[in-house]
């Protein structure tokens, strides 16, 4: 069943177009947030880079939005829209390792899951989500702040390449080589310049880990966040850790009288020598009376997966906001301390991620993610599963976050920002966001793709910036050299090696 409009699209695409009334049509148009309840006019299930360029095209000339969808975890509900078309990508997961130049080529509906699985068959890996149900593509765009950002720098550090899709719907390769300036604006500027149909990543040595987990009562949360600013700030950058706020989970090392009530948790990696990674927790042991803990070697992507049953689950109700705190102080310690009874499910995580270390040494103006001066990025995403908790819980997020603020940095970290929170693009894009906007009039001057935090494009007449034409500092010395490169000979997972002609449908 489908309307005469969308049948010009079926006869141009190879996917699957899914319209109202289809017996598909209520799981396709679902999302991530439970709270997020729009009916598109069509999703279509993206097969490759042609339906893509089809789409576009189509969309333009039909006068109706576009909702782009990767990995699906947009709080916002970015993947969908009201009587506009989605591009579905949740089909296109596939990852291509090349063990010998160290590089990773994802398609865009891949998770952090799906690439840690792929790059771990090759002790390699990249700075990823927290979680593994996480969109690699959304977390990219974004920034991306994960276990490893203190040693190799945000997930968009890593991005080497990226084929897009424009919003005139012709089909581009942004890198260090070419379309330097889109390539820029890529990493950190979200979706705003066009459908992103394949990603390549510079990956690392990592393999098995010293996983490290401690609770403690959230009462003593500021000591223990003192305690934990001192730490992190001396460890070396093989640690990544965050502090965290929760309701005790039901986990086995936590004793069954603390589950569901206020904890403090610290909880990471260790990613150098594993028989010194014991040590390297001890001083985190002995800064108050840990409730509960877990201390275990583990492959990498077993702990990117570790809390995915908690936090990871599609349906529920989801608010949530974000910050950069240039410290960790005493006063967003007391503030995190009074707000923690509060939590309103063990589904719901207040975080305080170490973004210092290789972070900080990539200049803010070398890539579209201005904040490289703050060392600490708080993010309350708070999840619950009943609909009628809606406005108690939103509530309690914005008091939170409103509270916070007053200690933060004008902007917040994108990837986990609401909605509502589009007032904020200019504070949080921070001294990048002119050059922004201006890329912005150049590459989509008629904000096609809207959908999203977004960038207005500066006014007619304005030209762009220049942009850096170095790569960021802090990854050059991890470059493979050239004559150890072998991509012919690459092993590869579950999709097909990439060809230059994106009709071919192969750059996906």
């Amino acid at each position: 069943m489908g309307s005469d409009r969308f049948d010009v699209l079926r006869e141009q695409v190879r996917g699957q177009v899914i319209e109202e009334g289809d017996a598909e049509y209520e799981a396709a148009r679902l999302v991530y947030n439970g709270m997020i309840d729009r009916r598109p006019a069509a999703v279509l299930r993206v097969s490759q880079v042609a339906d893509v360029l089809a789409a576009v095209r189509f969309a333009r000339g039909l006068g109706i939005e576009v909702a782009v969808r990767g990995g699906g975890h947009s709080a916002p509900g970015f993947g969908t829209v009201d009587g506009g078309l989605v591009l579905d990508f949740s089909a296109r997961r596939g990852v291509r390792v090349d063990p010998a130049a160290r590089l990773a080529r994802v398609e865009p509906g891949a998770t952090w899951a799906d690439y840690n699985h792929a790059t771990h068959a090759f002790g390699l890996a990249s700075t990823g989500g927290i979680i593994g149900s996480t969109g690699v593509a959304g977390l990219t765009l974004g920034g991306g702040i994960g276990y490893l950002s203190r040693k190799y720098g945000l997930s968009c550090d890593n991005l080497v390449a990226a084929d897009v899709v424009l919003a005139d719907g012709t089909f581009v390769t942004a890198s260090e080589a070419e379309n330097v300036d889109l390539f820029w604006a890529l990493r950190g500027g979200s979706g705003n310049f066009g459908v992103v149909t394949s990603m390549e990543f510079r990956v690392h040595p990592v393999d098995m880990v010293h996983v490290g987990i401690m609770f403690f009562d959230a009462a003593t949360g500021a000591e223990v966040g003192a305690a934990y600013r001192e730490w992190i700030a001396a460890e070396p950058e093989e640690m990544g850790a965050f502090l965290g706020f929760h309701q005790g989970p039901p986990v086995p090392f936590l004793p069954e009288e603390w589950h569901g009530k206020p904890v403090a948790v610290i909880a990471g990696m260790w990613t150098g020598d594993l028989d010194a990674g014991p040590a390297h927790w001890q001083a985190m042991l002995d800064a108050g009376q840990v409730l509960g803990s877990f201390f275990a070697p583990m492959p990498y992507p077993a702990l990117n997966i570790m809390f995915d049953g908690l936090s990871g689950i599609p349906g529920l109700q989801g608010y949530w906001k974000a910050d950069f705190l240039r410290t960790l102080s005493d006063d967003a310690l007391r503030t995190a301390v009074a707000y923690a009874p509060g939590i309103p499910s063990v589904h719901s995580a207040n975080h305080f991620y170490p973004i210092d270390g290789a972070v900080g040494r990539v200049a803010p103006e070398a890539t579209a993610f201005a904040y490289r001066n703050v060392d600490f990025a708080p993010v309350i995403a708070a999840q619950w599963p009943d609909p009628s908790e809606n406005d108690r819980n939103i509530a309690w997020v914005r008091e939170y976050w409103t509270a916070l603020h007053e200690f933060s940095e004008p902007g917040g970290y994108l990837n986990f920002q609401d909605a509502d929170d589009q007032a904020r693009i200019e504070d949080t894009l921070g001294s990048n966001y002119a050059r922004l906007a201006d890329l912005k009039a150049k590459y989509d001057p008629d904000n096609f793709f809207h959908v999203n935090q977004n960038i207005k494009p500066a006014p007619a007449g304005t030209a762009a910036a220049a942009v850096p034409a170095e790569p960021p500092a802090v990854l050059l010395a991890e470059a493979v050299p050239e004559e150890t490169r072998q991509p012919d000979v690459a092993p590869q997972s579950d999709t097909a090696p990439r060809t230059a002609n994106p009709a071919e449908g192969a750059a996906t």
